[in-house]
């Protein structure tokens, strides 16, 4: 790495600190008082029988030198392959063994969907972790508040919003090899009645080769890097005390190199693009509220190799619904929300639109019991109608244990490939239903130093949806997960060490065999992850990440066998000193770097470690 740059870097902080007196950091809630917004209803997390883990802001900027999807991998029960490895390459989110398309991501509580992609999900690459304020994280199926794809969980990214009066500009600068860059700078503040936040990322690496080089091979491979621009801004403008409207524009452009396949090297590449705008609306009373979220979103995926394909959908969401306190104890959410789908790339354009109606009853703090209650009513333009339900008990046996279950079904409507593309389409295709079982104990010790959190699963998909060759899209009979997480934490003095062990294991369609196989592809049975910290001076703060992955199995499509991959191991290092009361910090991340796609194929290889060091900034 280049020692220059990263001077300059580190430089740019300090000249930074020089121009003016920075913000006031922000104080960190206790878990318990933590509101979650993903629920609709905004309950506490002590109040919610649903199983929620919060990324805070504080471990948010300690991530610089992380992606979005490796930070999100790094919770229980969650595997984003290829997290490690090749930017180029789509982030697939698997919860709780659950397929990859059975997630649904939020942002700041609007559904965001890729309808050009073949199992419409979000890519997560498109967004920064610069950009984010915290995130929050529901497992389980969520389909009667979130409808179709909340089959194995949520994922709520919370954007950063206007800071305090005035003016503030903040930003993060950072260098590391493989000659990587990265470079976020914003501007937030506020006045009578009005706040923004609006900033800009740069990210760049040349990356390393996705394929593996072949034995007495002497070519030198290129190697298979990215450049990607992501723009976003927040308004917020109250137009009284009641009423308030929160519009936002979000912009990214990201060009990724790949190779040609495990051992073959190319100059293949894609052009991802999305555009997204809308509007968060509230009008709030002594009781209530009711709120509006409307969103536009485009994706572009342009891919070129030796087989050229462009992909492009948009979708227009419209979510409406109203929040009544019905005393100091009872709650009612009902709301309807209404989703267009288009495919603007392709000869016929498809479309296709989902209208649904949904509440809950959430009764909360009534003894030592709260009960959440919920139903959907889902109408398809092409299947037809469908219903959701979701059932959550809570008991605070003492102020230390509580106990959690729920029982819902969730849902997930076909795609507009699978129900109007070139290959194997069929509009005969029903929704993919699945049936949840959850049920743990939390205990929490000593004011939440000590914590620990146990959770069983079980999932019964049915209907599922398999491209079985020649014949196309078909819904299938049946598929099965089943496992459980435990999560520890601990915090006493200077110390904080967060844990957690995920067991998972089930049957699905085997694209090699063409049959149900009795294991996951790229899902191993068994997980871990630890993370310790340590608060060294009141400037120094020091941690390690550390993470296995066991044994997994993944199809060759060379010789069209499955094969069972080895388990390997991460480990991540970091290390910040804050200056100026914490306003500005030097940062220094290590961490492994994988080859993924050599390794789904034969089996593991590390390829060391990726340095990555900067500086954050917050400056009035």
């Amino acid at each position: 790495m280049n020692k220059k740059r990263i001077l300059i870097v580190a430089g740019l902080g300090f000249a930074q600190l020089t121009i003016s007196q920075l913000a006031s950091a922000q104080d960190t809630l206790k878990l318990k008082d933590v509101v979650i917004s993903a629920t609709k209803n905004d309950q506490k997390q002590s109040q919610t029988g649903k199983v929620v883990s919060i990324i805070s802001r504080e471990t948010l900027d300690r991530s610089h030198g992380k992606s979005l999807p490796e930070l999100i991998s790094e919770q229980a029960g969650i595997i984003v392959a290829g997290s490690s490895s090749n930017p180029g390459q789509n982030k697939s989110v698997f919860f709780r063994g659950a397929g990859s398309a059975y997630a649904v991501v939020l942002i700041d509580g609007i559904v965001q969907n890729d309808p050009s992609g073949n199992g419409g999900a979000f890519d997560l690459r498109l967004f920064s972790i610069d950009q984010i304020d915290h995130i929050e994280i529901l497992r389980g199926g969520q389909s009667t508040i979130y409808g179709s794809d909340a089959v194995g969980g949520v994922i709520n990214i919370i954007t950063k919003k206007g800071g305090p009066k005035g003016n503030t500009i903040y930003g993060v600068a950072s260098a590391g090899s493989y000659e990587t860059y990265k470079g976020t700078i914003g501007l937030n503040g506020a006045v009578e009645g009005f706040s923004y936040n609006v900033n800009y990322t740069h990210n760049k690496t040349d990356g390393i080769s996705e394929a593996a080089n072949p034995v007495g091979n002497t070519t030198v491979f290129d190697k298979d890097g990215f450049k990607s621009d992501g723009v976003n801004a927040n308004f917020g403008i109250q137009l009284d005390k009641h009423f308030s409207i929160n519009p936002f524009v979000r912009y990214f452009r990201g060009n990724y190199n790949f190779d040609g396949g495990s051992f073959a090297d190319a100059n293949n590449y894609s052009i991802l693009k999305n555009v997204a705008a809308g509007t968060n609306a509230k009008y709030e009373f002594n009781t209530g509220k009711v709120t509006l979220n409307y969103s536009y979103e485009s994706t572009l995926n342009d891919s070129h190799t030796s087989f050229p394909s462009v992909g492009q959908g948009k979708i227009s969401l419209i979510d409406l619904f109203y929040n009544q306190k019905l005393g100091n104890k009872l709650d009612l959410l009902v709301g309807i929300d209404n989703r267009v789908m288009k495919l603007t790339s392709g000869t016929n354009k498809p479309e296709t639109n989902i209208f649904a109606a949904y509440g809950s009853l959430f009764l909360h703090d009534l003894s030592v019991f709260n009960l959440e209650v919920g139903g959907r009513y889902n109408k398809h333009e092409q299947y037809g109608e469908n219903y959701t339900y979701s059932i959550t008990p809570s008991i605070n046996i003492i102020k230390e244990v509580k106990l959690f279950g729920t029982v819902s079904t969730a849902f997930k409507i076909p795609t507009l490939s699978m129900l109007f593309g070139q290959f194997g389409a069929n509009l005969s295709l029903k929704p993919e239903k699945s049936q949840n079982y959850e049920a743990g104990v939390n205990f929490n010790f000593a004011d939440e130093k000590f914590t620990l959190r146990v959770a069983g699963f079980k999932r019964d998909l049915t209907d599922a949806i398999i491209y079985a060759y020649p014949a196309g899209y078909i819904n299938q009979i049946s598929q099965k997960t089943k496992g459980f997480e435990v999560e520890p934490a601990v915090k006493i003095g200077i110390f904080n060490i967060n844990g957690y062990y995920s067991y998972v294991e089930g049957n699905e369609f085997n694209f090699v065999d063409n049959a149900i196989a009795d294991y996951l592809f790229r899902r191993p049975k068994h997980t871990f992850g630890l993370t310790a910290g340590v608060q060294a001076t009141e400037n120094l703060y020091v941690s390690a990440n550390y993470r296995y992955f066991g044994n997994r199995t993944d199809g060759n499509f060379s010789t069209y066998k499955v094969e069972t991959l080895p388990a390997y191991k991460l480990l991540n290092a970091y290390a910040e000193y804050a200056l100026a009361k914490k306003r500005v910090k030097i940062f220094f991340d290590a961490k492994n770097i994988l080859n993924e796609k050599y390794n789904e194929i034969i089996g593991y290889n590390s390829l060391g470690f990726n340095f990555n060091t900067g500086v954050s900034f917050n400056i009035r």
